[in-house]
Protein backbone atom coordinates (compact mmCIF):
# COMPACT_ATOMS: atom_id res chain seq x y z
CA UNK A 1 0.00 0.00 0.00
CA UNK A 2 1.13 3.53 -0.69
CA UNK A 3 2.43 5.23 2.48
CA UNK A 4 -0.52 7.67 2.43
CA UNK A 5 -3.19 5.05 1.74
CA UNK A 6 -4.79 3.63 -1.40
CA UNK A 7 -4.23 5.58 -4.58
CA UNK A 8 -7.45 6.36 -6.45
CA UNK A 9 -7.86 4.58 -9.79
CA UNK A 10 -8.03 7.94 -11.61
CA UNK A 11 -4.62 8.89 -10.20
CA UNK A 12 -3.14 5.55 -11.31
CA UNK A 13 -4.54 6.04 -14.80
CA UNK A 14 -3.15 9.58 -14.97
CA UNK A 15 0.28 8.45 -13.74
CA UNK A 16 0.53 5.61 -16.24
CA UNK A 17 -0.73 7.83 -19.06
CA UNK A 18 1.94 10.42 -18.32
CA UNK A 19 4.62 7.76 -18.14
CA UNK A 20 3.58 6.34 -21.49
CA UNK A 21 3.70 9.75 -23.11
CA UNK A 22 6.84 11.03 -21.41
CA UNK A 23 9.64 8.73 -22.38
CA UNK A 24 11.41 7.83 -25.58
CA UNK A 25 10.54 4.22 -24.85
CA UNK A 26 6.79 4.77 -24.85
CA UNK A 27 4.77 2.39 -27.03
CA UNK A 28 5.45 2.98 -30.70
CA UNK A 29 3.50 5.76 -32.36
CA UNK A 30 2.55 3.29 -35.08
CA UNK A 31 0.62 1.14 -32.60
CA UNK A 32 -3.11 1.07 -33.15
CA UNK A 33 -5.42 2.77 -30.68
CA UNK A 34 -6.46 -0.68 -29.46
CA UNK A 35 -2.86 -1.75 -28.87
CA UNK A 36 -2.10 1.47 -27.00
CA UNK A 37 -5.23 1.06 -24.86
CA UNK A 38 -4.25 -2.54 -24.09
CA UNK A 39 -0.70 -1.48 -23.10
CA UNK A 40 -2.17 1.24 -20.88
CA UNK A 41 -4.60 -1.17 -19.23
CA UNK A 42 -1.80 -3.69 -18.61
CA UNK A 43 0.39 -1.00 -17.00
CA UNK A 44 -2.48 -0.01 -14.70
CA UNK A 45 -2.88 -3.71 -13.80
CA UNK A 46 0.84 -3.94 -12.99
CA UNK A 47 0.74 -0.80 -10.88
CA UNK A 48 -2.29 -1.91 -8.89
CA UNK A 49 -1.01 -5.48 -8.43
CA UNK A 50 2.38 -4.37 -7.13
CA UNK A 51 1.42 -1.48 -4.84
CA UNK A 52 1.48 -3.85 -1.86
CA UNK A 53 5.17 -4.54 -2.55
CA UNK A 54 6.26 -1.17 -1.26
CA UNK A 55 6.60 -3.38 1.81
CA UNK A 56 9.60 -5.70 1.28
CA UNK A 57 8.20 -7.89 4.05
CA UNK A 58 4.99 -8.38 2.04
CA UNK A 59 7.04 -9.20 -1.07
CA UNK A 60 8.94 -11.89 0.86
CA UNK A 61 5.66 -13.30 2.25
CA UNK A 62 4.44 -13.60 -1.35
CA UNK A 63 7.53 -15.53 -2.46
CA UNK A 64 9.84 -12.77 -3.74
CA UNK A 65 13.34 -13.54 -2.46
CA UNK A 66 16.52 -11.43 -2.71
CA UNK A 67 18.83 -12.26 -5.62
CA UNK A 68 22.43 -11.01 -5.68
CA UNK A 69 23.40 -7.65 -4.28
CA UNK A 70 22.57 -4.19 -5.51
CA UNK A 71 23.07 -3.91 -9.28
CA UNK A 72 24.62 -0.80 -10.79
CA UNK A 73 26.65 -0.15 -13.94
CA UNK A 74 29.08 2.77 -14.17
CA UNK A 75 27.90 5.32 -16.71
CA UNK A 76 24.46 3.70 -17.02
CA UNK A 77 22.81 3.85 -13.60
CA UNK A 78 21.32 1.16 -11.46
CA UNK A 79 18.61 -1.42 -11.11
CA UNK A 80 18.91 -1.75 -7.35
CA UNK A 81 18.17 -4.93 -5.43
CA UNK A 82 16.12 -7.61 -7.18
CA UNK A 83 13.60 -9.69 -5.27
CA UNK A 84 12.62 -12.61 -7.51
CA UNK A 85 9.67 -14.97 -7.52
CA UNK A 86 10.73 -17.79 -9.87
CA UNK A 87 7.11 -19.00 -10.08
CA UNK A 88 6.50 -15.97 -12.32
CA UNK A 89 9.44 -16.57 -14.67
CA UNK A 90 8.41 -17.36 -18.25
CA UNK A 91 5.13 -15.48 -18.05
CA UNK A 92 3.99 -12.15 -19.42
CA UNK A 93 1.15 -11.71 -16.95
CA UNK A 94 1.07 -7.97 -16.10
CA UNK A 95 -0.09 -8.75 -12.55
CA UNK A 96 2.88 -11.03 -11.81
CA UNK A 97 6.33 -9.65 -12.58
CA UNK A 98 9.24 -12.03 -12.08
CA UNK A 99 11.20 -9.47 -10.07
CA UNK A 100 10.67 -6.40 -7.95
CA UNK A 101 13.44 -3.80 -7.98
CA UNK A 102 14.27 -1.81 -4.84
CA UNK A 103 16.71 0.99 -4.16
CA UNK A 104 18.21 1.76 -0.77
CA UNK A 105 16.98 4.98 0.80
CA UNK A 106 19.08 7.36 2.91
CA UNK A 107 17.89 5.54 6.02
CA UNK A 108 18.80 2.14 4.55
CA UNK A 109 15.17 1.14 3.99
CA UNK A 110 14.40 -0.35 0.59
CA UNK A 111 12.00 1.51 -1.72
CA UNK A 112 10.19 -0.14 -4.63
CA UNK A 113 11.26 1.55 -7.88
CA UNK A 114 10.35 -0.89 -10.66
CA UNK A 115 9.44 -4.37 -11.82
CA UNK A 116 10.91 -6.84 -14.29
CA UNK A 117 9.77 -9.83 -16.36
CA UNK A 118 12.11 -12.73 -17.20
CA UNK A 119 11.41 -15.24 -19.99
CA UNK A 120 13.89 -17.99 -20.91
CA UNK A 121 15.07 -18.15 -24.51
CA UNK A 122 13.44 -21.30 -25.90
CA UNK A 123 16.40 -22.50 -27.95
CA UNK A 124 19.16 -21.07 -25.69
CA UNK A 125 20.86 -19.73 -28.85
CA UNK A 126 21.94 -16.10 -28.39
CA UNK A 127 22.11 -15.63 -32.16
CA UNK A 128 18.36 -16.17 -32.69
CA UNK A 129 15.40 -14.24 -31.34
CA UNK A 130 12.30 -15.60 -33.06
CA UNK A 131 10.68 -16.23 -29.66
CA UNK A 132 11.19 -12.66 -28.32
CA UNK A 133 8.21 -11.76 -26.09
CA UNK A 134 6.65 -8.31 -25.82
CA UNK A 135 4.52 -6.51 -23.25
CA UNK A 136 3.11 -2.99 -23.06
CA UNK A 137 3.92 -2.60 -26.75
CA UNK A 138 7.62 -3.13 -25.95
CA UNK A 139 9.87 -5.97 -27.13
CA UNK A 140 11.90 -7.62 -24.37
CA UNK A 141 15.69 -7.16 -24.36
CA UNK A 142 17.81 -10.15 -25.32
CA UNK A 143 18.39 -12.89 -25.63
CA UNK A 144 21.03 -12.36 -22.96
CA UNK A 145 23.31 -14.88 -21.26
CA UNK A 146 22.52 -15.79 -17.67
CA UNK A 147 24.03 -13.35 -15.18
CA UNK A 148 25.13 -16.10 -12.83
CA UNK A 149 25.45 -19.88 -12.85
CA UNK A 150 22.15 -21.66 -13.20
CA UNK A 151 20.39 -18.81 -15.00
CA UNK A 152 19.47 -19.61 -18.59
CA UNK A 153 19.77 -17.35 -21.60
CA UNK A 154 16.73 -15.15 -21.42
CA UNK A 155 14.77 -12.08 -22.42
CA UNK A 156 13.83 -9.41 -19.89
CA UNK A 157 11.79 -6.26 -19.64
CA UNK A 158 12.26 -3.59 -16.98
CA UNK A 159 9.45 -1.19 -16.13
CA UNK A 160 10.27 1.84 -13.99
CA UNK A 161 6.72 2.22 -12.77
CA UNK A 162 7.53 3.70 -9.34
CA UNK A 163 10.57 5.86 -10.10
CA UNK A 164 10.82 7.98 -13.24
CA UNK A 165 13.66 7.11 -15.58
CA UNK A 166 14.93 9.92 -17.84
CA UNK A 167 15.95 7.27 -20.38
CA UNK A 168 12.39 5.98 -20.59
CA UNK A 169 10.02 3.84 -18.59
CA UNK A 170 11.26 0.62 -20.26
CA UNK A 171 15.02 1.29 -20.35
CA UNK A 172 17.17 -1.35 -18.66
CA UNK A 173 19.19 1.03 -16.46
CA UNK A 174 17.94 4.02 -14.46
CA UNK A 175 20.54 6.77 -13.89
CA UNK A 176 18.56 7.93 -10.85
CA UNK A 177 19.04 4.59 -9.07
CA UNK A 178 22.32 3.92 -7.28
CA UNK A 179 23.74 1.38 -4.89
CA UNK A 180 25.38 2.09 -1.54
CA UNK A 181 29.13 2.61 -1.58
CA UNK A 182 31.05 -0.43 -0.39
Amino acid sequence: MHPKGPIPAAAVTALVSLALLAGPAAPAATASAGEAASAHADLVTTYQATLKYHSVERAVQDGYLPMRGCIEREGEGGMGYHYVNKAYNNTTDPAHPSALMYEPGPDGALRLVGVEWFVEDADQDLSTDDDRPAMFGQPFLGPSPGVEEGIAAHYDLHVWIYKPNPKGMFHEWNPHVSCPAD
